[in-house]
């Protein structure tokens, strides 16, 4: 093997980059909500595409595919259950999200279920170690 050559990626390696998917595809949501809420409200553009459904669906997919791998794996691996439960009440509360009118509550549900979606992806990291 040469010098230069990196190892094949591992199990945990892979795990660790889905941890970090997570962690940005809940930024990008975040951003997202942010980004909603400040150009509607200033130039009330975006409407159509920025509230469509669609993005809010495949969101919380993906989130539920790379939280369910990466966390799922997670707990296989450290046996601790905190993270799995953080996660799981994040995805509740982003699915939760998508069952009320747009508007305050969504925001706020959306926003929490994410932030709580991507500490547990953090803690998930972290007991790996």
């Amino acid at each position: 093997m040469a010098h230069n050559a990196l190892p094949p990626p591992s199990r945990s390696s892979l795990r660790r980059r889905l941890d970090h998917l997570g962690i940005g595809l809940a930024g990008l949501c975040a951003l997202h909500c942010l980004a909603t809420l400040v150009v509607l409200s200033t130039l009330g553009l975006g409407g159509h595409f920025l509230f469509n459904e669609n993005i809010h669906r495949i969101g919380l997919l993906l989130a539920l595919v790379v939280g369910g791998v990466a966390i799922g794996w997670g707990l296989l691996r450290h046996r601790l259950i905190l993270p799995f439960a953080v996660a799981m009440a994040g995805l509740a509360l982003m699915a939760a999200a998508l069952m009320v009118p747009h508007g305050a509550n969504e925001f706020l549900l959306t926003l929490v279920g994410v932030a709580l979606v991507s500490a547990a992806h953090l803690m998930n990291l972290r007991a790996a170690r």
